[in-house]
């Protein structure tokens, strides 16, 4: 992936035209393209055979062809754990004003509008560099974005192509849209800036008020992970969203997604978010993400790129506790 045209219509031109010496034709270059990337970087996604993709690596121009992989998807005190406590006046939290005006974007399986954590009580307008949208598909419109959730796009093309087959979602609980069908994206999109929500808790356990690290900043959410046909969130998806949120004018990308252990290198030159990132950063976006879920063994972190922030779990200082009475009365404190 590359430097741009400042056009991104010449951009997609220059796509299109290096397809068709490829391949014969315009119509062909035409069917074969999925993406073409042309707004934080220049690069496009293509149905190729191998041959024709050791052919297209040597054309001049071309930096780098890599095949469309798979990769995989990786609570309410983790910001009071780090020192992040919304009470103190004496903190990064609060020093920031919550991260009211920054627009997060987050790279995931979408998210579901109706969770009280996408509230817009006490959001300030949108911010007016935001030049996104809010894309519509099944269960989801306009109208599912407010002053909180300012923006959302959903991205299969990738997706589809891998797995070969036309998407139905008609027997699951996926959505041809943004709207999150396994709950992955709304758990991380909340956790990032979700606002406030009184009397929260699990079965009773755990009671307080939840909260994302960011509560007032707004999210934007780019859906590319997919949980149909062994889901999974392809690299060509996963570009184009970067691609987009780049032009479309987020603050900060928060991203928990990641390849197979073991990486092929601390920077994999295949892989898709190593390369977004890069772009990302080159535009002043920094860009988080999860080291994995994998462990405790060496060599089980992903997203190990040095130009990303990539966080990894700890043991918080927590514990839920109940009450257990057994057949003899006797009761049990357990956790």
């Amino acid at each position: 992936m590359g430097e741009k045209y400042e056009d991104p219509a010449t951009t997609k031109k220059f796509h299109h035209k290096m397809l068709s010496t490829l391949l014969g034709s315009k119509e062909a270059a035409k069917s074969s393209i999925l993406y073409s990337y042309r707004h934080g970087f220049s690069g496009f996604a293509a149905r190729l055979s191998e041959s024709q993709a050791v052919k297209i690596a040597d054309f001049p121009g071309v930096i780098r062809v890599i095949p469309n992989s798979i990769h995989k998807l990786h609570t309410t005190r983790s910001w009071e754990f780090i020192g992040l406590n919304h009470h103190s006046s004496r903190n990064l939290l609060t020093q920031s004003n919550m991260g009211e005006g920054t627009i997060i974007g987050v790279i995931d399986s979408g998210i579901w509008p109706e969770s009280k954590s996408f509230n817009d009580q006490g959001m300030r307008p949108v911010p007016s560099h935001w030049k996104g949208i809010c894309q519509g598909g099944e269960h989801f419109n306009s109208s599912n974005c407010n002053k909180k959730l300012i923006g959302a796009r959903w991205f299969i093309k990738g997706f589809k192509d891998v797995i070969s087959k036309p998407v139905n979602t008609t027997n699951s609980m996926e959505f041809l849209s943004p709207r999150d069908g396994s709950g992955h994206g709304t758990h991380t999109a909340s956790t990032a800036a979700g606002y406030f929500v009184e009397k929260a808790s699990y079965k009773g356990l755990a009671a307080g008020v939840a909260r994302g690290g960011a509560p007032l900043a707004h999210l934007a959410v780019y859906k590319v992970c997919w949980d149909i046909e062994g889901g999974g969130c392809s690299d060509a998806d996963i570009l184009k969203a970067f691609d987009k949120a780049i032009q479309d004018g987020v603050d900060v990308l928060s991203i928990s997604i990641g390849n197979e252990i073991p990486l092929f290198s601390y920077v994999d030159q295949r892989d898709s978010i190593a390369i977004g990132s890069f772009h990302a950063i080159s535009n002043g976006i920094p860009v988080i993400c999860s080291a994995g879920n994998d462990g405790p063994n060496s060599q089980t972190i992903v997203n190990t790129a040095p130009w990303l922030i990539t966080v990894a779990a700890t043991t918080i200082d927590r514990a839920f506790s109940t009450a257990i009475t057994l057949g003899n009365n006797r009761t049990l404190r357990v956790k």
